[in-house]
């Protein structure tokens, strides 16, 4: 592309840059709202050597063994891997069980599911973390008017999770909350069974996404090959909409099929998005002129269009046309695509990154548990983190294909920590002391 032309227009990599951003971001925002909970609700401060334990809960993650500290290391350990074991056997049922139900078209009742799982968590969990804020706060504030505005939180966040029409801000948010009040639970588990469950997670995800008959595989396929959304709490930078009324000074994309089955994308701005569409036919290329707007052929070619496997999204300008193939991993979905014949002014956003709500939790229980050590350990694991989603990002981008989101950060996260309170912590404090760094 040539300096003038990348000069009038945006690029393909500011926009992917800027998706980048838009999932980070709330990452951030939510491993540092989890490790504020946990500075705050803690008995006395975590960070001082003076800390106070704090009690374990009994779950299904600490199902076999109560860690005692007491118990040797061995003990620990061997108690801790064993809880890890039990607790992916129990994620890897439920997830092949929710495959088999998604694959006998048992949707209705996933979609139940999940709306009792958010009405769960937010009601219960978030309640718990709700009054323990208050009473350490001592906010005046009565049972009645807790209970309400506890009421009214839960709700309105199923409602804008699983319902249409809703702000797209509101919707991050109260996934992003979600997040935050699991992470806060998870924190509270005996801290070798926390590293050993991070561990087993990590490696499970690998396994389940990348392994033949791995059950997320298998489930992304079978989504896939019907053209739906995955049946999960996913995380969306930007999300697909249907608009009949499009007036918005952003730049939405008008995609339609061309004779040369190829998808062609044109930028809208408010100035041209009320004139008609016109219909042109070319069996060479298909070429963007100021003023014109994608074709729409009809639903005829639409259904034989759709029956094919691979697509080539065509981004096209005055100048030049840029080829891609389509993406097709859960993380990143470069351009959905639905026709219901409802109508020529049917608008077409584009898909921008997803990810998974448990890489949320996760991430957050890491530096979660990082912040009941030292501040350090903190800055440390979120670079990990932050460094291991990177990564997994420019990797998904070259292969083209499902990634698992945990594996890499959780790996950079865990042996950042490790350094960090082994070796880095030591050092930094006994300079210190001695006068010989300030």
């Amino acid at each position: 592309m040539s300096s003038s032309s990348s000069s009038s227009s945006p690029s393909i990599l500011s926009s992917i840059g800027t998706e980048i951003i838009g999932v980070m971001s709330p990452v951030s925002i939510c491993m540092f709202l989890v490790v504020l909970l946990v500075y705050t609700l803690s008995p006395s401060n975590p960070f001082s050597s003076t800390a106070i334990t704090q009690p374990t809960i009994r779950t299904a993650a600490n199902l076999v063994y109560d860690e005692n500290p007491s118990d040797t290391a061995a003990t620990k350990l061997e108690g801790a891997l064993l809880n890890a074991l039990v607790f992916v056997i129990l994620v890897a049922v439920v997830t092949f069980v929710l495959v088999a139900l998604y694959y006998y078209n048992f949707t209705n009742f996933l979609k139940n599911y999940m709306r009792f799982s958010v009405f769960f968590v937010l009601a219960t969990m978030g309640g718990s973390i709700f009054l323990s804020i208050i009473q350490h706060f001592s906010i005046p504030v009565d049972s009645v008017t807790c209970f309400l505005m506890l009421f009214n939180f839960t709700v309105v966040g199923v409602l804008s999770m699983f319902s249409g029409g809703v702000p797209i801000v509101l919707r991050q948010a109260y996934m992003v909350c979600v997040g935050i009040i699991t992470a806060t639970w998870f924190t509270k588990l005996p801290e070798w069974t926390t590293w050993a469950l991070l561990v087993a997670l990590a490696v499970y995800d690998l396994v389940a996404v990348l392994a033949p008959g791995g059950p997320l595989k298998l489930l992304v396929e079978l989504a896939s090959s019907r053209d739906d959304e995955l049946p999960a709490l996913v995380y969306e930078a930007r999300p697909t909409q249907n608009s009949r009324n499009p007036r918005s000074g952003l730049g939405l994309l008008v995609a339609g099929v061309s004779d040369s089955q190829s998808i062609e994308l044109q930028a809208l701005t408010s100035e041209n998005v009320d004139r008609p569409l016109e219909n042109h036919a070319n069996s060479e290329h298909t070429s963007v002129s100021e003023g014109e707007m994608s074709p729409l052929v009809s639903r005829s070619r639409e259904r034989h269009s759709s029956s094919s496997s691979e697509y080539s999204t065509i981004v096209g300008n005055r100048e030049n046309e840029i080829v891609m193939e389509e993406e097709s991993s859960p993380l990143v979905d470069m351009l959905g695509l639905e026709t219901d014949g409802g109508g020529a002014d049917e608008m077409v956003v584009s898909k921008g990154i997803k990810l998974g709500l448990g890489d949320f939790v996760f991430y957050s229980v890491l530096v979660g548990r990082a912040a009941m050590f030292d501040l350090m350990t903190v800055y440390a694991c979120y670079l990990g983190i932050i460094s291991g989603l990177g990564c997994t990002l420019i990797l998904l981008s070259v292969y083209r294909k499902a990634l698992p989101a945990l594996p890499i950060s959780i790996a950079l996260g865990v042996i950042f920590y490790f350094l960090t309170r082994l070796l880095m912590e030591p050092f930094v404090v006994g300079t210190a002391t001695n006068l010989v760094m300030f």
